[in-house]
């Protein structure tokens, strides 16, 4: 087996491990992906006014109330995960 033949096999078996990890990474994406789609319900009372302006808010922005709160409630987390960074 010459140099040539011996660098050859190694960057095969190179391809080989890195098809591997990144069948790995998209089997983790997947289930993460799953697991995301497991929401959670919960009962939220809110004010009639309140309601009234998500709806428009949630209708100007093609969403459905349900997805404009969320949209709202993520916002808000990300913003605050934020600020107590800045605040380190």
């Amino acid at each position: 087996m010459n140099d040539l033949d011996i660098k050859e096999k190694a960057l095969q078996e190179r391809a080989k491990r890195l098809e591997e990890l990144e069948k790995e990474i998209q089997e983790k994406e997947k289930a993460l992906k799953q697991k995301e789609k497991q929401k959670k319900q919960i009962i939220l009372r809110l004010a009639p006014s309140l309601w009234q302006d998500i709806a428009t808010w949630a209708n100007d922005d093609f969403r459905s109330i349900n997805s404009q709160i969320e949209y709202i409630l993520t916002k808000a987390v990300k913003e605050r995960k934020n600020r107590n960074r800045n605040n380190l």
